[in-house]
């Protein structure tokens, strides 16, 4: 767990410097737009809606953004689908996509081409389901809290893990525990920074730090495609590895 954190961690700040606002915001809107479909316009009876919207203050969209995706998904309804995709990049670093996409040929398409460009493999559906789980991933600010207290609190919410990094406590729960958590942080009224269900590798692979920038930048490939939300993988973040993309 401690390699996907820190993962996470070197990737909000990398995020922070190169990150495309526009494909940013195109990814919270389709997050809107699915949570409406599902569940309906109204954030106070649709929790999916309601971190969607939290999500998208997080990355800074302005509030009129947010109404008209609404407003927008509302109205005209959303042909807004989930699709994943997973395979092999070079090493034998296993990668799982996930995307949002009204267009499914289009997604295959492109997300094949990467893998193929790369000389990576795209595999079957559920043929890597086993190295992740699928984990609840809550970020709040530290300000105010006590760790060995907040713990005590989230216990019986279905904790599984905290992290911490300068700034914020990152709670992880199993993938059934994820709606308990977030009444148990509402309840609490502690603002929730982001709250995601992302895809934890169950084992990381090391590799050399060469071969491991290029794996790197095969997934930003994928995240650069305008259908997908996330990309996850089982490369060990190593000390090396860390200090090679700071420098």
């Amino acid at each position: 767990m401690s390699g996907h954190s820190k993962w996470s961690t070197i990737k909000r700040k990398k995020g922070a410097l190169d990150a495309k606002r526009g494909q940013i915001f195109t990814r919270v809107v389709k997050e809107i737009q699915l949570a409406v479909k599902e569940g309906g316009p109204d954030f106070e009876s649709n929790p999916k809606l309601r971190i969607a919207i939290q999500n998208a203050k997080s990355a800074n969209m302005p509030k009129d953004n947010i109404e008209r995706a609404i407003s927008k998904a509302s109205n005209e309804g959303a042909n807004i689908v989930e699709v994943t995709f997973e395979g092999y990049g070079n090493y034998g670093i296993a990668i799982f996509i996930e995307c949002l996409t009204d267009n499914n040929l289009r997604t295959v398409s492109a997300v094949r081409s990467v893998f193929n460009k790369r000389g990576g493999t795209m595999g079957t559906n559920g043929s890597l389901s086993f190295l992740f789980e699928r984990k609840g991933v809550f970020t709040i600010n530290k300000t105010g809290l006590i760790r060995e207290d907040l713990e005590l609190e989230l216990i019986d919410a279905g904790l599984d893990e905290l992290d911490e990094d300068d700034v914020n406590f990152i709670i992880y729960t199993k993938l059934e525990d994820f709606g308990s958590m977030q009444k148990k942080l509402d309840e609490m009224k502690i603002n929730i920074e982001n709250a995601v269900l992302q895809r934890i590798p169950n084992d990381t692979k090391v590799i050399d730090v060469s071969s491991a920038k290029k794996i790197l930048q095969h997934i930003e490939e994928f995240e650069d495609l305008d259908d997908v939300q996330n990309v996850y993988h089982n490369l060990e973040m190593t000390p090396e590895l860390e200090k090679a993309l700071n420098e």
